[in-house]
């Protein structure tokens, strides 16, 4: 189906009955729904929300699972796992408006999860592959985000999924404590843990170290 002819099929006008009752629900396309309506349509249960859902959405969640697990991590699942727990527990949003938060807030938990069952195979498995040594000077962005997933492997869960959120993602503090559930205190806390650790490991490769400061990673929280 075209973009076009999507666009087409998501304006059309729908209805449901529920209880009785005829709900009719607003032409929405995906040029002029904001967040609430979108939130309003699910949990109404219209035919058309969770494609409207998924392709505002999908691009946002899926940017977040590969930049915090890395670019040789398929991440397909994932993606579909946050989405169905979004249509699952989407009745219990409070405020509509809110409904990126709500989905950023799954999608860390979803990080957190994996990261444990990452980590509890690496156990299983007896243990990590030594780390290649720096021997270029100069590193190109492939070889570079390796090294710093190697980096990123050796974080507790919380910290790396606060790290990739606030530094990766560009999530403000108080976003980063909303999506992990804590205080903004403990939220800053994980973060200068996790940004020393990271620091302290690239500090160690010179090339990693430029390589950063290039990318913009290099700034302090």
């Amino acid at each position: 189906m075209t973009d076009a002819a999507t666009e087409r099929h998501l304006r059309i006008e729908g209805c449901a009955e529920r209880g009785g009752q005829v709900l009719i629900f607003p032409d929405v396309s995906l040029g002029d729904a904001d967040d609430a309506a979108i939130a309003r349509i699910l949990i109404e249960g219209d035919r058309r929300a969770p494609r409207i859902a998924w392709q505002r959405f999908a691009p946002m969640v899926h940017r977040m699972l590969k930049r915090a697990f890395g670019p040789e991590h398929e991440i397909d699942d994932m993606v579909q796992d946050v989405f169905l727990t979004l249509f699952q527990r989407v009745h219990t949003l409070r405020e509509p408006h809110a409904l990126r938060a709500f989905l950023i807030s799954i999608t860390a938990h979803t990080i957190r999860y994996n990261l444990r069952r990452k980590v509890a195979i690496r156990w299983l498995r007896f243990g990590e592959p030594a780390d290649a040594k720096a021997t270029d000077a100069d590193l190109d962005s492939r070889e570079a985000v390796v090294r710093l997933y190697r980096i990123l492997d050796r974080l507790g869960c919380d910290d790396r999924t606060a790290f990739v959120l606030r530094f990766m993602e560009g999530l403000e503090l108080i976003e980063v404590s909303h999506a992990l559930g804590v205080s903004l205190a403990t939220a800053k806390r994980r973060l200068a843990r996790a940004w020393r650790r990271v620091v302290s490991g690239a500090q160690r490769d010179s090339a990693l170290v430029e390589y950063l400061h290039g990318t913009g990673t290099g700034a302090a929280p």
